[in-house]
């Protein structure tokens, strides 16, 4: 078994989604098996071009003119999501603040781990801090199922837990944070999430109840029995490792599995360099 020292809501969905598809994908770190979508290199294509939009989108946030940077947008998905960007009125808001942090990433100790997040932009104006993350997705989900996601809920949560930094030194309250998601392809229809100490109490407790719940389970004296595969069986056709439980060779349809299914990104932590709070 690897070492695991940090979850992510990557990681958190999956424990959820299956605690076995969890374990094969972050504790023994296996290789994927078998295709998570079909057509793949049509799902390929589209999850390549949401990264490039993620980076055309920090490069405008970093002061580089728009004019420029949509220069880049290369293919027709990739020039609709700029247009749709530049142009959409929910975006105003912040495109003139100081208080912009693309790409940054926070940390927080959690039970025997580290609760590590990456985000697309937190914009930070007058004591409020607004999480933003671009989606790509080809349907707009339904506002209910993101808000019972855990990247809403780790997001928001964690801001509270360890963004100290972003405001001279003085911690969010939770009443003070926003999250909006915007789909590229639904420019005019975000998906807003607002924020209270209730609803961070019940966040932060889940999260140490399921942290306490991996260390048990990683302690096990098999692996199967601390990480059961799900009763869902309908997840198991967008689940890279469907094969290692014969749950099928088939793989799901595109469109839908990006639901589902998000990658988890990798990049490489230094923890010198990330907003945090020590142990």
């Amino acid at each position: 078994m690897q070492n695991l020292n940090t979850l992510s809501q990557s990681s958190l969905q999956d424990y959820h989604d299956c605690p076995r598809r969890f374990e094969l994908r972050y504790v023994q770190r296996l290789a994927y098996p078998a295709l998570e979508t079909e057509p793949a290199i049509e799902n390929e294509k589209h999850q390549q071009e949401g990264e490039y939009f993620h980076r055309l989108v920090q490069q405008h946030l970093i002061g580089i003119p728009a004019e420029q940077v949509g220069k880049l947008a290369n293919s027709a998905n990739l020039q609709r999501w700029w247009e749709n960007y530049i142009n959409a009125k929910d975006l105003t808001g912040f495109k003139n603040l100081s208080g912009l942090y693309s790409e940054i990433t926070l940390s927080a100790p959690l039970g025997k781990f580290r609760l590590v997040a990456k985000y697309d932009l937190i914009a930070v104006d007058e004591n409020k801090a607004v999480i933003y993350d671009w989606k790509t997705y080809r349907k707009r989900p339904k506002t209910e199922w993101l808000s019972i996601r855990w990247q809403t809920r780790v997001y928001r949560a964690l801001l509270a837990r360890a963004g100290e930094h972003l405001n001279n030194g003085n911690g969010f309250a939770p009443e003070q944070i926003e999250m909006i998601y915007w789909f590229s392809d639904f420019p005019n229809d975000p998906a807003r999430f607002i924020y209270n100490a209730d609803q961070y109490n019940r966040d932060w407790s889940a999260l140490e109840k399921i942290a306490d719940e991996i260390t048990t389970a990683s302690a096990g004296s098999t692996l199967l029995a601390g990480f059961p595969k799900t009763d869902e069986v309908s997840k198991c056709g967008y689940c890279p490792y469907r094969s290692y439980c014969n749950r099928g060779v088939r793989a799901g349809d595109a469109i839908d599995a990006e639901l589902e299914t998000e990658a988890e990104e990798l990049f490489d932590i230094n923890f010198e360099q990330i907003g945090e709070i020590a142990f």
